[in-house]
């Protein structure tokens, strides 16, 4: 009788510590899912209620609204549990120009990457790595031995200047900076090497979503990380040239497809600056607007986008279309990232060109009722006719 007794108090204490696990696991879940921020135009606030349509998620019906239309929104779980204030804010008509051309893309870093660490055969014949479990790959060295570094010429010139001596760098390692000590190791060409892969920059070609009426772009709706570390690249400084398309490597499964491009890094086909690198596009200035094709359109808030017919628009040869796509499906607690919707090309043209969705058309604008809601951002592997998708306004 007492070990059924026991047995029975075991499976209660599991029960209520599942129970425990799924509500802290929830909450968790919903205050990421749930925006921080919503944008509505005077008259839709239905809008905001399909924003906040989450499993056992509560709020007032009735809230003070300021001056200026905009209010917060306190959510609960279940009417018990604080989630967080959502900052509801009354939007005027945005407009913006979009684009879809493709672009050359040339990024300088923030110092130096390190790629990885490697070995060094030394002028005695002896395999070395100086480097090894003090460097570590995704590092930005800023400094040698306390002057600034801003390519990998500053680099070699500075190692070399030791005359093998230890010397200090000073990296960025995940935003923190650190101070690294390395003897260098003189080389079979009697050259000081630290052991180290570096890069200083990189280069690409990209699809322009759109201009604002500043003259400021965003592209891409991702950002570009190094190839051999998968890190989002600290860039410094970047420049816009103007691109051409040359050749489709059409996307089969398993084997995306890609566009080649073309791109003359010369002063006269510059068209604009690069500022940020981030995780939702890559941001800048244009020179100017009127040289590069582009059409004013209103700018649609995430609540607006629906499941159902839409527009891609994107350059493969010498000029800018429009082709059909559906929105399948949309993902409301991953409307932060650069994966909230899901797209799939129907067009048969660009299903014959391209197989759909094929690297390099990345930006490329998507339009859903006449107004800019997104860009396409990535390509399904077994299936090139599908893709994702980021919200316009995360871009914006």
């Amino acid at each position: 009788m007492q070990k059924k007794h026991n047995y029975r108090l075991l499976i209660f204490v599991l029960l209520l510590a599942d129970m425990c696990f799924m509500t802290v696991f929830g909450i968790r879940y919903l205050k990421k899912a749930i925006p921080d921020t919503i944008y509505i135009r005077q008259g839709q606030e239905t809008g905001v209620s399909q924003m906040l349509d989450y499993p056992f998620v509560t709020y007032s019906k009735s809230i003070d609204v300021s001056k200026n239309g905009s209010y917060q929104i306190p959510c609960y779980f279940l009417d018990m549990f604080y989630l967080k204030d959502v900052q509801v804010e009354t939007a005027d008509e945005k407009w913006v120009s979009v684009c879809g051309m493709p672009a050359g893309l040339y990024m300088e870093t923030e110092g130096v990457l390190v790629v990885d660490t490697g070995e060094i055969t030394g002028k005695d014949g002896v395999q070395a790595e100086p480097a090894e479990h003090i460097a570590k790959s995704g590092d930005y060295i800023l400094e040698v031995n306390g002057t600034p570094v801003f390519g990998k010429k500053d680099l070699i010139k500075n190692i070399e200047a030791s005359h093998g001596e230890t010397v200090e760098l000073l990296v960025n390692r995940n935003g923190e900076q650190i101070p690294l000590s390395i003897s260098p190791v003189l080389d079979q060409n009697d050259e000081y090497k630290l052991g180290l892969w570096v890069r200083d920059n990189t280069q690409g070609i990209g699809t322009m979503t759109y201009i604002d009426e500043n003259g400021k772009f965003g592209a891409l709706g991702h950002g570009i990380s190094d190839t051999d570390t998968g890190e989002l690249l600290d860039i410094s400084e970047g420049e816009l040239y103007e691109a051409e398309i040359v050749s489709i490597k059409k996307g089969a499964k398993g084997m995306p497809g890609e566009l080649s491009g073309y791109i003359e890094y010369e002063q006269e086909k510059k068209i604009g600056t690069i500022e940020k690198n981030t995780e939702l596009g890559i941001f800048g200035e244009v020179f100017d607007v009127e040289r590069l094709p582009h059409k004013k359109v209103m700018v649609g808030y995430q609540q607006e986008v629906k499941e159902g017919k839409a527009k891609l628009l994107t350059n493969l040869n010498k000029e800018v279309k429009t082709y059909d796509i559906e929105i399948t499906e949309i993902y409301r607690n991953k409307s932060k990232t650069n994966k909230a919707f899901e797209i799939q090309v129907t067009d048969p043209k660009l299903l014959e060109e391209t197989g759909g969705i094929v690297q390099g058309m990345s930006g490329s604008p998507i339009l859903q009722d006449g107004k800019l809601i997104g860009a396409v951002t990535h390509v399904f592997v077994q299936d090139s006719s599908k893709g994702y998708g980021i919200f316009i306004e995360n871009m914006l």
